[in-house]
Formats: C-alpha cells, structure tokens, sequence
C-alpha cells in the first residue's frame, strides 16, 4: 500500500507547500470504497489559501492528473478522493504476503532500537488469578507488535517479591505454618498463611509490627529471613512458569523488586545530593506540590523502602543494562498516581529519558460480582479459568467434530486462545466483563470465529489440493466484495504500526474480526473452487493470502491458528 500512498503524496507535494511527512499523517480512508480508496482533507489548507475547504478541493482535483497507478481523483465536498487502479492493488499486495509469508507485516522502523516492556508482575506466594491476566497479555502482544517492526524487545517480570508483605508471610509461617515444616508447600498454602495473616492481625493488630520487623531484618540481610523469602519466591516461581507455558508468554528475565535492594541507597544519596528529598512526619519524601501531586515516599519512618524507590533504581538499571529508546509499564489504572510521581521523581533527577517512560494503562477483569481481592481469599484462579475454557471446547469438538485429528492440541489452541482475545478485543482502557458465552462463540467477534475462518480456508485449500501460485490474472479480482478484502488485507502492516504506536492490541483484534467479515462476504458471493481454471487460481491466491494474513495477526496477539477445526 505504500507503493499508492507514495504515488499521493508525489501529486500533491507539488500542489501544496506541507512535509510529505504530514501529508501521508492526513492521508484518510474513506468509509464507503464507492468515495475512493484515499482521501486528503482539505480544512488545514483553508486558512493559508483563505478559501473554504470546498473550493480548494475542487480546485487541486481539477489540477492533479492522474494515471496509473491512480484511476482517477475527484472533489468531494472538502476532500479530494483517489481512486487506484484495481488489478495494480491486486497484484501489489498479494504478492507482497505471497512474497513474504510470515513475515508480512515486518517492517525495519525499529532496526537498532530496543524497548523494554515491563508486565504481567505479579506478587510472589500468591496464584496467578484473573486479575493478573490483562497486563500479561497486553504486555505479551505489545512485544510481539515492536519485535515485528524490528525492535530489540526486552521483556520483563518485575515480580512482586520485595515489601512488608514478606514480613508478613514470615510472620504467619512461623506462627501457623512452621510446624508443618516436612510438608511441601504450595502457592495455595502460602496464599492461605497470607489471608490468615489479615484474619487475625484485624484481631491483634501487633501483628502488623511483628510483620514490619521482619521485613526490616529482610532488607538488612538477616539470613533467616532470607532463607524463608526464597523458599517462598521458589514455590511461587515454578507455579507461575506453568502458567506463562499455557499462555505462551516468554519473558527475557524474572527480575523482582529485590533484586534493586543493594541499589536504593546510592538511588536514595543522589535524590538528597540533588536537593530533591526532605523528612516529612519521619519519612523521607520528594516534595510533588509545585507539580499538583502528593508527595513521592522513599522511605517509611521505619527505614524501609517502598515501590517508588525500588522502581526509580530498576528504571536506572534498565537504562544503563538495555539503553532502551522505549520503557513501557503495562500496569493497571489505578496506578496513574504512582507513575506521574516516579517518572516525575525521574525528571527531577536530570534523567532526559523520563520522557521515554510510558505508563500503558488497563481496566479491570471482572466477573458479575465485581473486583476481586486476594486478602480476603476470594479470586478466581488463572490456571482453572484457562483449564475450563480448554474442556468447555473439547466437549464442543466432541459434539460437533468428533472425528478431528489432534483433538486435545486443537482444544488447547482455541480455549487459552478465545480467553486471550477476549482480553485482547476490548479497548485497554475500559474494563472486561468476562462471559463464557460470548468467549467461546464461534460466531460472534470472538477469537474461535477468527481461528474457525482460517481453519476454513486452510481447508479449502486443501480441497483445491495443488500448488498456490502467484501466476494469475489479476484483472479476474474485480468483484466489489473481493476488492474490498484485498484492500484489507493491504492495510495489515499500517494496523500493526498504529498498534504498537497506542499500545492498544484491540486493534489488531478489531482488524482481523473486518478481515474475517470480508472474507466470508467474497466467499458468500462468489465460488471459489469452479470450472473455470484461470478464476479459481486467482480466487486460491487470494484465499491462500487472507490465511496469511489471519495466521499473521493471531501471532501477535500471542494465538495459535490451528489449521482443523
């Protein structure tokens, strides 16, 4: 598509006096293929040339001339509309994904520039749960995105290992749980020591105390708490890899808030020697009022130190390990605050890459009966939500396929497959509302419909059972339905930018649900398997490239496309 939005931008730079650059940002596609293919708006232009918007498209469109590969330019209200030459479009882009296969959609924009993306993190002895699940797969498909515009992506778990918390899990392990100590420890017991902690410490709050010491004894190195803290993070650990494998989510390291530790108090010296920290009621903080935020705490009056301080010395870490261009933190909403104070603590300091630091934030998964909350014991487990989907599919595949090859890799797929484009499909911004009828709908915009039609071309294909080749009469895809597919299937490698440029996987999900529609328009209308050789050679290239296409974006969003169903 490059090739036509090139052509454009050559007519028009001698017409008007903007940047390429900004001209190709204006370029739009207009609603109905009937108004054109591009169209270039006309308002900027109005208050140089102090004319109406109207008259100035009527105007260019008189005066650009168009030949191959644009069919024609007309005015249309304050836009000038261009139409290309279809058999052009054809062949351009199919056998651009004919060409390059999986890697179509690649692109070099990001050779030599590597983004960090900080996600998934969860709290150490406790399960992985629904909760955790938005970060995970919107960080996963982030990575995919920039690795597939040619970033060095690092990924990270910056696991929640380091905090009173611990102080408080050794607490309840000593007091509820030591006596068990020949007993091999699960998430699941450690979790319940955890709730127990609460439970009582709402009775006896010394515990709290207790809970506080322990952790202060941690931060100074006291071997015994140690010992208990990577026993703990040990358990934990292996729990959450198993999980991760379900989801084929890969991270480039397992790095926890402890391991900056030994950094926070050279972090903490160079805040003070910047004049940048003061003592407040006992606890020392970086003072935010000139910026209308509250004020960023680094240490407690207990000289324990806090997440704000922890991740201003990863952040030093990853800049001086990685040299990124890009740190993005996949984290839900609610921690705005946290980090316009941290990158904000980050300014001050003299950093000039706090401006690359980027908070990717997320609503919530919820169920009908709301948030759900670890302390008081009730969530919903992310291994049991992923084992219901797979045998909700199984006995689906048992019903209506029974016969199908690799029924259990195939119920696999789909499954963890519908929950992650379930997460995936709603805009980041707002909350998922998880329903197992809509999930797992293979006709609905659900990632089981979006596996189903590759699987369905994948088929067809193997009806036609010869070799798909790029030797066709493009002048045969003429047909409205079949244009309007081909035209999507161009607009793949701008969907995968504009994805990675708002880190809002959504859009690849919402693309391919529009690919998925097209496609079963064209194959409704017109047969793709006939007695006419020439035509069903062209109509396979065509149905060999939306597989392509589908197969392509599924990788991304982190989804295998099975090719039975």
């Amino acid at each position: 598509m490059d090739y036509f939005i090139k052509t454009i931008i050559s007519l028009l730079k001698g017409k008007i006096d903007l940047p390429e650059e900004e001209i190709k940002t204006l370029l739009e596609i207009p609603p109905d293929f009937k108004m054109g293919d591009y169209a270039f708006p006309c308002y900027g232009l109005a208050k140089t040339l102090k004319k109406s918007p109207n008259v100035i498209a009527g105007e260019l469109a008189k005066d650009l001339h168009a030949g191959k590969p644009i069919e024609a330019v007309r005015a249309v209200g304050p836009y000038i509309n261009f139409f290309v030459d279809k058999t052009t479009l054809s062949e351009t882009v199919l056998k651009t994904i004919s060409k390059e296969r999986d890697g179509y959609g690649n692109k070099d924009v990001g050779k030599g520039k590597t983004v960090v993306v900080d996600f998934s993190s969860p709290n150490i002895a406790k399960h992985l749960a629904v909760h955790h699940l938005r970060s995970a797969l919107i960080g996963n498909a982030i990575c995919n995105s920039y690795k597939t515009l040619g970033y060095t992506c690092v990924g990270i778990n910056h696991l929640g290992d380091w905090g009173t918390q611990f102080g408080q899990l050794i607490v309840a392990y000593k007091k509820w749980g030591s006596e068990n100590a020949h007993h091999t420890y699960t998430v699941t017991d450690l979790n319940n020591l955890y709730v127990k902690f609460h439970q009582e410490a709402e009775k006896d709050p010394g515990l709290e105390d207790e809970a506080r010491a322990w952790f202060k004894k941690l931060e100074s190195g006291d071997p015994g708490a140690k010992e208990l803290w990577q026993y703990f993070k040990d358990i934990s650990l292996q729990e959450f890899q198993k999980i991760y494998d379900m989801l084929g989510i890969h991270f480039d390291a397992f790095v926890g808030e402890s391991f900056y530790n030994t950094m926070v108090e050279d972090t903490i010296t160079r805040i003070k020697e910047k004049g940048l920290s003061r003592v407040s009621e006992q606890a020392l903080i970086v003072d935010l009022e000139p910026y209308n935020m509250p004020p960023c705490l680094l240490r407690k009056k207990d000289d324990t130190t806090l997440y704000a301080t922890r991740d201003i010395a990863a952040a030093e870490y990853r800049k001086k390990t990685y040299d990124f261009d890009r740190m993005i933190y996949v984290v839900g909403s609610e921690q705005k605050l946290h980090f316009n104070q941290f990158f904000k603590v980050l300014e001050l300091m003299g950093h000039n890459w706090a401006d690359r630091c980027v908070h990717v934030d997320f609503g919530l998964m919820k169920f009908k009966d709301g948030k759900m909350s670890t302390r008081k014991g009730k969530v919903v487990l992310l291994e049991d939500l992923l084992i219901e989907a797979v045998g909700r599919i199984r006995k689906i595949i048992e019903q209506k396929n029974p016969s199908l090859e690799n029924k259990e890799a195939v119920a696999s797929d789909v499954g963890i497959g519908a929950v992650i484009f379930a997460d995936l499909c709603t805009k980041r911004s707002k909350d998922v509302v998880f329903d197992w009828d809509e999930v797992l709908n293979f006709e609905g915009e659900t990632g089981p419909y979006v596996q189903y039609t590759h699987a369905r071309l994948c088929s067809i294909l193997r009806k036609y059972g010869k070799p798909v080749t790029a030797e066709i009469r493009f002048e045969l895809l003429k047909e409205d339905e079949t244009f309007i597919l081909i035209k999507n299937l161009g607009q793949f490698p701008s969907i995968i930018l504009k994805a990675a440029e708002f880190y809002e996987p959504s859009l690849i999900c919402n693309y391919l649900i529009d690919v998925c529609g097209n496609l079963n328009r064209f194959y409704n209308a017109h047969r793709v398997l006939s007695d006419d050789e020439e035509l069903t050679k062209a109509r396979i290239f065509l149905v060999d490239a939306t597989r392509q296409v589908i197969k392509n974006g599924l990788k991304i969003l982190g989804i295998h496309a099975p090719e039975q169903m």
